[in-house]
């Protein structure tokens, strides 16, 4: 299983950068995967795809290049990780 080359530092509610609640893009070649830790997410898609809800144990999966943003739900821990290969993670679209 591909393991991450970099992973933000866990974000709560309060110290969620503003760059990440506005539409950005990982690089090309760059997957992203969502993890919450406590409470929930929702992650937004800027080509067409469903949102989804992301939460404990239902990590949300970025695309390089795909343009997404994360709205707050309330109280939260989330962070990310960076792989340079396909990370073997299914998002659910329960949105």
């Amino acid at each position: 299983m591909p393991q991450p080359y970099r992973s933000t530092p866990i974000f709560d509610a309060d110290t969620l950068p503003d760059a990440l609640q506005k539409e950005h893009r990982t690089k090309a070649g760059v997957w992203g995967v969502l993890r919450v830790l406590d409470g929930e997410v929702r992650l937004r898609f800027g080509d067409g795809q469903p949102a989804s809800v992301v939460k404990p144990g239902q990590p949300g999966l970025l695309l390089p290049e795909q343009p997404h943003w994360v709205e707050l739900a309330g109280a939260m821990r989330m962070q990310v990780d960076f792989y340079d290969e396909y990370p073997d993670v299914q998002p659910e679209d329960d949105a």
